[in-house]
């Protein structure tokens, strides 16, 4: 009798309370210190609070995250804004609701003494990224912003966690990068690393958002409501205390380390602020920005069937009353 109480026990505490509704959430990435504030408010209980059983599940690269939120096999994921315009033109149904990176994340990396100085130099070279990595189908708007063909360059297939290794060998040219995580490239590379960030040399689209398959987001705003609400709310905490959230990420993710990840976040921090987080509300896709960014990818990358760019965001959910505070 003993044994079926507790085992009655352990049952009430690992399932999801009676009348929550699970989300499965594919991250852009392997879970790291950009995703913080959603390991935080869950093991907060702040997802639960609001009848949500929050499922994080790790990612392969925003165009995996696009194309499984657009189908419906994830209700809910993390990918790059330009992406989700790409895959709009082609039917896949996806729709931001909170922006996470009000910058481009995105930077190339090589070693100086190739004698690469800069993006002019290059054509004929080889860059290394996963092959769902976000930014491969952004590629020829860089190239094109920057005066040179986006075929002359090689793309080859590199595990994420190969990048550093693949450079260092030679077997690869170049490679790109989100900025969180600059620091290890720095560590890694020493005065050897040549990097430029994409907005410094033209591009600077929305990045990372939360986006949503567009039929479930109708038929379940209340829900969508409550996981914004939640999510703006964790991010203007980690914010102001990062400390805690960082620690909840290591905590669900063993490998991890927190000092490496501390300074992750400090880095996301850059790539969250801009005038209209800062200004308007955090999470906000400005309709200016998001009307050029439309214009930058129909014009260099090419849309296959042109729609309306407000039907693919917004920000119906947010508190204008949170606001990025630094």
């Amino acid at each position: 009798m003993q044994r079926i109480l507790i085992a009655a026990l352990a049952a009430a505490v690992t399932l999801p309370a009676y009348g929550q509704q699970k989300l499965d959430f594919i991250l852009n990435w392997v879970p790291g210190g950009d995703h913080a504030p959603y390991y935080y408010a869950k093991a907060q209980g702040w997802y639960a609070k609001e009848g949500i059983d929050l499922n994080l599940e790790p990612g392969k690269g925003s165009m995996l995250a696009v194309q499984k939120v657009g189908a419906g096999a994830n209700s809910i994921g993390l990918a790059d804004m330009g992406n989700v315009l790409i895959g709009k033109g082609k039917g896949t149904d996806a729709v931001g609701v909170f922006n996470v990176y009000a910058n481009s994340p995105q930077g190339l990396y090589w070693l100086k003494s190739s004698g690469i100085k800069g993006i002019k130099d290059f054509p004929g070279k080889k860059i290394g990224n996963p092959a769902a990595d976000g930014a491969r189908p952004m590629w020829p708007a860089l190239a094109k912003a920057n005066g040179i063909d986006p075929k002359s360059v090689t793309w080859v297939n590199v595990d994420a966690n190969a990048k550093l290794s693949a450079l260092k060998a030679k077997s690869i040219d170049i490679t790109t990068s989100f900025y969180n995580i600059h620091h290890i490239f720095q560590r890694e590379l020493g005065s050897d690393m040549g990097f430029v960030a994409w907005r410094d040399i033209g591009l600077n689209p929305y990045g990372n958002s939360v986006i949503v398959n567009g039929e479930f987001l109708k038929k379940n705003k209340g829900l969508v409501g409550k996981f914004v609400e939640v999510t703006q709310r964790a991010f203007a905490f980690c914010v102001k205390d990062a400390k805690p959230c960082v620690k909840a990420l290591v905590d669900a993710n063993g490998a991890l380390k927190f000092d490496n990840e501390l300074t992750n976040w400090g880095l996301v921090e850059v790539l969250m602020s801009d005038r209209f987080s800062k200004s308007v509300a955090l999470g906000i896709h400005d309709d200016g920005r998001m009307k050029a960014d439309y214009e930058l990818v129909r014009d260099y990358v090419g849309i296959d069937k042109p729609f309306d760019v407000k039907s693919t965001y917004t920000n119906e959910f947010l508190d204008r009353s949170i606001k990025m505070s630094k």
